[in-house]
């Protein structure tokens, strides 16, 4: 059985914070972790204790400074223009992941470097501080393709398994599965954040009952979820599309 629980007590965090000494003391004040338990961290409290923090009057600015590529953009009838665009991690999302909610103003939140990294250092911490074998999971909030609304999603992890690789089995009626790889990691961090909320200041969550999900530290990240260019069918955004679209209208008059 899977349970889910938000840790609480975890105070404002800052840059140069030990999270692994907050984590680990929210924990040991609530219910001790457990071998196999999975740590859910939302990743603005990683950004923060990483010093993410930058300043910035215009928060496109930023966005413009974390875009690798704009797959597309839609002004709205007030004029504010939302760009989805692919970020240096290689996700694509409204924004590129800057956050100015619950920073100082003047200022915004940029996304971990390296999540997968931000994660290993904190299950190393962990593991070592409370002697039992963990995962950790770091958390983002995202849009998704063709769908309103948004849900958590792991965009860093380390010692978890994250995806459930179901190929080469059978269903229940004896029908071989071809293409079953749920991303386990996602359904982590999206039942975590049912617990965590967006306005309770409770960043991290620990998910028990699935130790079969927790492995080595050297496990495939999150940035493994990353679907590869090559296999990507929808490669090409809207805006690209409209601007290789008027180039050829444009060489074909000349």
């Amino acid at each position: 059985m899977l349970q889910v629980w938000a840790l609480e007590g975890i105070p404002e965090v800052s840059p140069g914070d030990d999270l692994v000494q907050m984590i680990g003391d929210a924990a040991a004040r609530a219910e001790p972790l457990r071998d196999g338990d999975i740590v859910v961290v939302t990743s603005k409290i990683v950004s923060k204790a990483e010093g993410r923090i930058i300043r910035a009057d215009d928060r496109e600015d930023a966005i413009t400074s974390q875009t690798v590529r704009v797959v597309a953009s839609r002004t709205s009838p007030t004029g504010h223009v939302t760009r989805i665009v692919e970020n240096p991690l290689g996700i694509v999302s409204a924004a590129a992941g800057v956050d100015a909610s619950n920073t100082p103003d003047g200022t915004v939140l940029l996304l971990p470097e390296d999540p997968d990294a931000s994660a290993r250092r904190i299950a190393a911490g962990l593991r070592e501080r409370v002697g039992v074998r963990i995962g950790v999971i770091v958390t983002d909030t995202l849009g998704r393709a063709w769908r309103e609304g948004q849900t958590d999603h792991a965009i860093g992890a380390a010692g978890v398994h994250v995806f459930e690789d179901l190929r080469g089995q059978t269903d229940a009626e004896g029908r071989p599965l071809v293409v079953t790889q749920p991303c386990v990691a996602d359904e982590i961090a999206a039942a975590a954040d049912l617990v965590k909320g967006k306005a309770w200041r409770m960043p991290v969550a620990v998910a028990r009952g699935r130790s079969d999900l927790v492995g080595d530290l050297d496990l495939p990240g999150a940035r493994s979820i990353v679907r590869p260019a090559e296999r990507d069918m929808f490669r090409q955004g809207a805006d690209e599309a409209y601007a290789d679209g008027l180039a050829a209208g444009r060489a074909a008059r000349s």
